[in-house]
């Protein structure tokens, strides 16, 4: 169950849930406009267990249909999810990086798959730099395909003094790296969301200046795996919250939740699941946690809600239990 709570009147909001997929994304984004953006669909298979939970979810918003599907990369905890989905919901348009470059038997079924899918509605191939038309707010392409934003646009740009101090990695040569990474913002509001991008091409970013900013909300790449989020990045994103979509014993790793833990000007890390490898040390306090316990899993999400005014809210929606931010980084 993805928990309760009513609706919200009349103020124009920009809300996000995020869906437990476990260990997988998947994150709806209703604008101020009532336009919708969904960020990937978790896995297939489980008697359609990933699409029934973004349905829930997409009725809690009081939403009908995908205006956008947007699919960071094509691993089966991404877009494996899509064909029932589209079984059981519009879906209006379907962005993504274009060809997948990964191939053999299941990867190019699973591509194949989404293909099939994509062709019953439209579809858009953004570069880096280019924006996604979601009305009412600011949806940038950071990365896509590979390649990354080569300018930084105004109030970015500041040199970072942390590029040099880890090491680069071996280079991915897979869809990880491909990864469709967005900059939302909304007023003050700025949410980054970079899917697996893997650890090279996140510095690559940040280096040697910092072309993302400051930001107030960072979904954890790659579900707070250790191929990602190195120091040099997130310390130079500097999030006021993070949002990690993990699972039990996917992702949440020590590493980077330590990273995260540390970075400057952090008030709270929330998480999808309880991550049983972390200890209690290495893990968010329980009403942080949508999913504290690993068995029996409610599915429970999520939700940030941002308001006109600047302020927003995080919910555990298991539990009711909220708590308020102000938006705007320097």
């Amino acid at each position: 169950m993805l928990g309760f709570l009513p609706l919200q009147a009349a103020q124009k909001t920009l809300d996000f849930y995020f869906i437990d997929v476990e260990g997988g994304q998947s994150t709806l984004i209703v604008s101020p406009s009532g336009q919708t953006m969904l960020i990937d669909t978790g896995w297939p298979g489980a008697n359609g267990r990933d699409a029934d939970r973004i349905l829930a979810a997409a009725k809690m918003a009081g939403v009908t249909k995908i205006d956008y599907l947007l699919i960071t990369h094509f691993h089966v905890d991404h877009v494996g999810g899509v064909p029932q989905l589209a079984a059981r919901i519009p879906i209006g348009t379907f962005i993504d990086h274009g060809a997948s470059v990964e191939h053999g038997k299941d990867e190019d079924a699973l591509f194949q798959a989404y293909v099939d899918t994509r062709a019953k509605g439209k579809h858009m191939e953004p570069k880096s730099g280019e924006m996604i038309p979601l009305k009412g707010v600011s949806v940038e392409v950071l990365s896509a395909g590979g390649e990354e934003i080569a300018k930084s646009a105004a109030g970015r740009g500041e040199r970072n003094p942390l590029c040099g101090s880890e090491a680069k990695r071996e280079v991915d040569t897979g869809e990880n790296a491909q990864s469709v990474g967005t900059l939302i913002t909304f007023g003050k509001f700025r949410a980054l969301d970079l899917g697996d991008l893997t650890w090279n091409k996140e510095m690559d970013l940040v280096c040697p200046v910092n072309r993302v900013g400051k930001v107030d909300l960072y979904i954890v790449s790659h579900h707070g795996m250790n191929l990602s989020g190195s120091a040099t990045a997130v310390h130079a994103f500097a999030p006021h919250v993070a949002i990690m979509d993990n699972g039990a014993r996917k992702g949440g790793t020590v590493e980077a939740y330590q990273v995260i833990k540390s970075s400057p000007g952090l008030e709270d890390i929330w998480q999808l699941h309880h991550a049983v490898a972390g200890g209690s040390e290495n893990n968010a306090p329980d009403q942080f946690v949508a999913n504290p316990q690993e068995k029996p899993d409610a599915g429970a999400a999520i939700k940030l809600s941002v308001r006109e005014d600047g302020h927003y809210t995080v919910t555990n929606l298991a539990t009711g239990f909220s708590k308020e931010y102000t938006s705007g980084r320097p």
